[in-house]
């Protein structure tokens, strides 16, 4: 019994398994984790007249543990197969009618395996949709075109699910790129709340004001939430475009906002992303109260010889000694400093001058250089934290497609691995 107990207690402190109670059961159920589990065997969602498949796929826009079941990841979808339009603030949206939803997948035999599929709906019970909102309601500027090439009308509906956390009663935050809205689901899907800055949401709580300066296809990206279940901690993935984008064009500053999820009480941070050509901070999770890990990506292939990806990091950031940059006014931009936004503000010497001290923020990982292999995705989206320190990533497959560059869609490959790209969960111990 002694050998047996020292085995586990090394496997665990390596981060290579877990061991969790499940409910109803005798025992205690033991998980191993391999370096990666990819999404078994994706439905097609459709095919296009030019023969490229759209795969069902699409989860790992987030990704969110179960406490109770060490091998059960929830997995969340963005707003759908999409592609830019050759329009200014236009998109191609595949599938109009497609529904936002969470995976629950199980990890077997080295593999993902979708048990359950949770569409998002709203208060009354209808199903979601990835449509953008109309202006008031969360509008991003885009303007959505169907395959054929019709205009799509906007929907209050619309939802672009990007950040997911689990709450311990089983219900689910998600956090998007509309709005942003912050959205509460029940376990089966259906809204029990809908926040954003504009009061239009169920529940008339609002987030501030500033936040609908948000830029398009680049808002509340990640979510978390803190271990004691309270706060809400939601990542914006870019310099909003406040005052304008002209702005910002070169600024550095993101914002973080805490929500108090019983009072509505929120306060803000200013994070400072490495470098602004980077497409931004994907997620948020949680490591302690004041403490997270976060994940900052180009867009560009692991392993592709042509346009090789530079930059794929998680850094540790401590909110414990940053300036709250909340405005008690709510202004439609935010506290000003000299005139100036705090996105205006634009690096670290501009926030200092302005008496602005930002997010602390230490490297933990270095998804290009620390991992045992190769990492073949452009787009690391997601993260949750097992116990043990075990960081588990997860990748947007895209629905396993791209922008043609012909308003219209071509497969997804994967430069190093030929293949069409797939969800995968990566998990690797890290050091906090």
């Amino acid at each position: 019994m002694k050998k047996e107990l020292i085995i586990l207690s090394l496997a665990l402190s390596m981060g290579i398994l877990s061991c969790k109670k499940n409910p109803g059961d005798q025992g205690s159920a033991t998980v191993v984790y391999p370096d990666m589990a990819e999404a078994a065997d994706p439905a097609t969602l459709f095919t296009t007249a030019t023969g490229v498949k759209v795969y069902n796929g699409g989860f790992g826009s987030a990704v969110a543990v179960d406490p109770n079941d060490a091998s059960v990841f929830y997995m969340l979808t963005d707003r759908g197969s999409n592609v830019a339009g050759q329009l200014a603030n236009s998109i191609i949206i595949g599938k109009p009618d497609f529904t936002p939803q969470i995976g629950k997948f199980r990890l077997k035999d080295g593999k993902l395996v979708l048990e359950q599929t949770i569409e998002l709906k709203n208060s009354l019970g209808a199903k979601l949709n990835g449509i953008p909102n109309p202006i008031g309601m969360g509008a991003s500027g885009e303007t959505a075109y169907d395959l054929q090439g019709q205009v799509i009308t906007p929907s209050a509906d619309g939802i672009d699910s990007e950040g997911l956390v689990r709450a311990s009663d089983g219900t689910f935050w998600v956090s998007d790129e509309y709005g942003p809205h912050l959205a509460h689901f029940d376990a089966s899907g259906k809204t029990i709340e809908r926040i954003n800055p504009f009061g239009t949401g169920t529940g008339g709580r609002k987030i501030p004001a500033v936040f609908a300066n948000r830029r398009p296809n680049r808002g509340m990206e990640g979510l978390a939430i803190t271990p004691d279940g309270k706060t809400l901690v939601g990542m914006m993935q870019s310099p909003m475009y406040n005052p304008t984008r002209g702005a910002v064009s070169s600024s550095v500053v993101l914002r973080i906002l805490t929500f108090d999820i019983a009072t509505g009480a929120t306060k803000q941070y200013a994070y400072l992303m490495d470098n602004s050509s980077l497409t931004g901070v994907s997620d948020i999770v949680a490591v302690n109260a004041t403490t997270f890990l976060t994940i900052e990506r180009d867009g560009l292939f692991g392993g592709d010889a042509t346009s090789p990806a530079a930059f794929k990091k998680v850094f540790k950031i401590d909110i414990s000694m940053a300036t709250d940059i909340s405005d008690p006014a709510n202004g439609a931009t935010g506290k000003l400093y000299g005139g100036k936004t705090v996105e205006e503000l634009n690096n670290l010497a501009g926030l200092s001058s302005a008496g602005i001290v930002p997010v602390s923020k230490t490297l933990v990982l270095d998804l290009l250089k620390d991992l045992p292999s190769v990492y073949p995705h452009d787009k690391a989206e997601g993260l949750a934290l097992l116990p043990g320190n075990l960081l588990v990533i997860s990748n947007d497959d895209d629905f396993g497609v791209v922008d043609n560059g012909a308003s219209g869609f071509a497969q997804k490959i994967l430069p190093i691995t030929k293949s069409v790209d797939r969800n995968r969960l990566s998990f690797v111990k890290v050091k906090l």
